[in-house]
């Protein structure tokens, strides 16, 4: 486990032990499941990531079989109508070799956000997510996470003024080049909290 120049960080690594990062290999699957949790509690999005999931014969979502839906299929999953769009701008995106799943791991972390956000729907937010938690990047600092904001605003006594994503950012160069791990510990104190 890495030790971290931040004694904040520090005392959340020894309290909540090792985080296990594993890489997914369903790149399409999490980008929709990315898709799909915006803006959604996790119990809220997964309860509608399994819906849309048993909507196909073996539960593994693909380009092809996900444009065969009709929008209103994904609808009543509790997709809103956005959010079925955006998954089959993906697809399309997939299919026509707009976008290249299938290289990621040959880009950098700016390339591969860059490359995402290509799909409506996805922005640097959702990025990062793929980045964090299916590509297992190890240095990713989701700023505009609200979660990241709030555990920092906490445990670092910030205030959410104007100047607050350059002072969370100046805290975080401390923690590279495992910047994704500490934020596994902010959120990690997010959920002891409530």
């Amino acid at each position: 486990m890495p030790k971290f120049e931040d004694s904040i960080i520090n005392g959340l690594a020894k309290k909540y032990g090792e985080i296990v990062r594993k890489s997914r290999p369903n790149v399409f699957e999490d980008i929709v499941d990315s898709i799909i949790s915006q803006q959604l509690s996790v119990k809220a999005a997964a309860t509608i990531l399994d819906r849309v999931k048993s909507l196909f014969a073996d539960r593994k979502i693909t380009p092809n079989l996900l444009l065969n839906l009709d929008d209103l299929s994904l609808r009543n999953c509790g997709m809103s109508w956005a959010k079925a769009k955006y998954a089959k701008d993906l697809a399309t995106k997939t299919l026509d070799g707009t976008l290249q799943l299938d290289k990621l791991d040959q880009m950098s972390d700016q390339e591969i956000i860059d490359h995402l956000v290509i799909v409506k729907g996805v922005g640097q937010w959702t990025a990062e997510m793929i980045l964090m938690f299916t590509l297992v990047r190890p240095d990713i600092f989701p700023v505009d996470d609200l979660g990241i904001q709030n555990a920092m605003c906490r445990l670092y006594n910030l205030k959410p003024t104007k100047t607050l994503k350059q002072r969370m950012q100046k805290i975080a160069k401390t923690w590279s080049p495992n910047r994704t791990l500490a934020c596994q510990y902010l959120w990690k104190s997010l959920d002891e909290k409530e």
